[in-house]
This record gives structure tokens, C-alpha cells and sequence, in this order.
């Protein structure tokens, strides 16, 4: 099977993340709501940069899986909160940052939907900063040459007891005519050459991938006052990102769109 170039990306790690997103809000937020959580590693990593400078930060972690939130680590500022995130009543109604990543915004997979969860996101913006809003919304998304193309990448990642991790990742299924596309995540264990564990499709993800324009477009609907497109978040202490142009984006990329109210 043919290599999909994007597999060849690789999401930032929560550590970049929580250091982009203080900087382009620019304004010293507490509040970080991680949406479509997981097990909500960024709001951790929010946590943990916070504590050295402002113990008011707080982060809230909201995921419809109840596996996953049952894995998260509960620590003090941290609300874990298994429900669906697009609930107006899921959560604490205030907001200084919300957050969506692992290309989870695909999980709306109407315009309808998608600018409804906009909508109601702002709002919990506008009451975030003691009410005095002026809060960001950041969502990632990936596209290009290759985003509806089929096909695989294995990686092979050390593990802690001396155990060998085969990832495979596959994009089994893309009809560019709904924008619809099936993946999933394959695991196999290796220990002293020997296949001990075989986790096949283990995360299996049914996307809407939605394009840049398309996430812009339903921001600006939403009462969004701009939006702003970011292709790395990997920046030093102290630096402000700056968003990117269309000629600086390559065949395939990652990007993080910046909604601000």
C-alpha cells in the first residue's frame, strides 16, 4: 500500500502546546477547558507549567469516554469530566482557552453541528477572565496532496521495560465527495524478539475533515471576531508565534487554527 504522506507529521507535544497557547492569548490566562480530552495530557501539562507561576490556574478535561477519563491522573486545579463536550450543561460555563486537538473537531461531522459547538464555545469565552471574555478558541486539523489518500505507516518506539512498540497507523477509508475518512491505530508488543501482544485496530477514528476555509468560515459564523492559522507551535521562551501564509505551507500539513472573540 501506498505511503500517505501526512503520517509523516506528527502532532506537537503537549508541552509545545501549553506554551503556544499562553502566547498567542497573550494576556495571562488561568483557564484552560481541553475539549475531546482523552486523558487529558495538555490540561496536565497546563497545570504543571502554571504551578510555577500562578497557582489560581485551573483546567477542566471533558471526554465522552469514560475509559479514558478514568485513566487521567486527577491532580489539584484539575476537573475530569466524562461527558460530551458540545453539552451546554457538561462542565464549568467560563473559559479563558478552550482547546481541541487530535483532530478531534472532525468528530462534528455536520456544518450544523460544528457551528453550534462554535457558538456555544464563545459564549463560555465571553464569560471566562472574571467575565471580561477577550478568551482564544484553537482547534488543529490536517489536509493537503495527501489527506485523502490511502494508506499506512509502522514506527517502532523503545519501551520503558525494554519492550519494543510496533505503531501502525492506516488510513483505510477517504471519499473527498462527503470529506469522510476512516483511521486506525495498531499495536504490537515485542520483547526479546518475541511478539508478545497484538492490538489490532485498537483506536479506530471516523473523521470529517474539515479544511481550513471550512473552519474559518463556520468561526466568523459563530461571532468569532478573526481567526488566525498557525503551522508550528514549537516556539522558544518568551517568543510570540506568528501565523502562516499560504506560500509557507508545505504539500501536507498540520495546522492550528486560532479563533479569537
Amino acid at each position: 500500500m501506498d505511503r500517505f504522506d501526512c503520517y509523516e507529521l506528527t502532532v506537537q507535544s503537549p508541552r509545545h502546546v501549553a506554551a503556544f497557547l499562553r502566547a498567542v492569548h497573550g494576556n495571562h490566562p488561568l483557564v484552560l477547558r481541553e475539549d475531546f480530552c482523552g486523558t487529558g495530557a495538555l490540561s496536565h501539562r497546563w497545570l504543571e507549567d502554571a504551578a510555577r507561576s500562578d497557582e489560581r490556574a485551573r483546567a477542566v478535561a471533558v471526554d465522552l469516554d469514560k475509559a479514558a477519563i478514568a485513566r487521567a491522573r486527577p491532580v489539584q486545579g484539575l476537573d475530569l469530566i466524562a461527558g460530551d463536550s458540545t453539552d451546554r450543561s457538561v462542565g464549568p460555563d467560563a473559559a479563558d482557552v478552550i482547546f481541541v486537538g487530535n483532530f478531534s473537531i472532525g468528530y462534528l461531522h455536520t456544518r450544523d453541528s460544528l457551528v453550534s459547538y462554535l457558538k456555544l464555545s464563545r459564549e463560555r469565552l465571553g464569560r471566562g477572565n472574571g467575565g471580561f471574555g477577550g478568551g482564544i478558541f484553537v482547534c488543529d486539523t490536517y489536509g493537503g496532496a495527501s489527506s485523502f489518500k490511502l494508506g499506512s505507516l509502522t514506527r517502532r518506539h523503545p519501551g520503558r521495560a525494554g519492550e519494543i512498540i510496533h505503531y501502525h497507523w492506516q488510513h483505510e477509508e477517504a471519499d473527498p465527495l462527503t470529506a469522510m475518512v476512516t483511521n486506525s491505530i495498531s499495536f504490537r508488543v515485542e520483547f526479546d524478539g518475541e511478539i508478545v501482544q497484538e492490538l489490532p485496530r485498537a483506536f479506530v477514528y471516523r473523521w470529517r475533515l474539515w479544511s481550513i476555509a471550512e473552519l474559518r468560515e463556520a468561526m466568523l459564523e459563530s461571532g468569532f471576531a478573526s481567526t488566525e492559522v498557525y503551522a508550528d507551535c514549537n516556539i522558544a521562551p518568551g517568543e510570540q508565534p506568528h501565523p502562516v501564509s499560504a506560500e509557507e505551507l508545505k504539500d501536507d500539513w498540520i495546522v492550528l487554527i486560532v479563533a479569537r472573540t
